[in-house]
């Protein structure tokens, strides 16, 4: 399956590893959350975590200066526990500075380099709304240890 932000093959995405669920792929079961969020204001203060642990493991869908604005956005709010509305800030001052921070290139030509990681967008979609807000949180502290910076 290919949409515009992923590629699955044989069931995994070949760029995160997510196994496809239900016949969702990972682009695919990101969405669910988004949908979430709108249900409980506690899980909407964690848009950015939910968004920037899904964008860090698909840097295909990204520059490659957008991507390193990402991560280390997300380092520097996780080390340093950052709340939300300063991270928003901090966000929207680092990405005004940067041309375009999503990839210009069609899907079908984009360079997709698989990584393992310890946690996928699967594991949130799996756990359901009601874990939603402790997956995401768990999601963020397993991507900073993958991250090893």
């Amino acid at each position: 399956m290919v949409d515009n932000n992923t590629v699955m093959k044989s069931g995994k995405c070949i760029e995160c590893g997510a196994s496809e669920i239900d016949g969702y792929s990972c682009y695919e079961m990101f969405q669910f959350p988004l949908v979430w969020e709108h249900n409980d204001p506690k899980l909407y203060d964690l848009h950015f975590w939910l968004v920037s642990c899904y964008m860090i493991q698909h840097p295909s869908n990204y520059t490659k200066d957008g991507y390193n604005i990402m991560i280390n956005l997300f380092i520097k709010a996780y080390d340093n526990k950052w709340d939300t509305d300063y991270i928003l800030r901090k966000n929207k001052e680092l990405v005004s500075n940067v041309g375009k921070i999503t990839n210009p290139l069609p899907s079908h030509k984009r360079k997709r380099i698989f990584r393992r990681w310890s946690m996928t967008i699967e594991n949130i979609y799996s756990g359901g709304e009601n874990n939603a807000i402790n997956n995401i949180n768990l999601w963020k502290e397993i991507i900073r240890k993958d991250l090893k910076v």
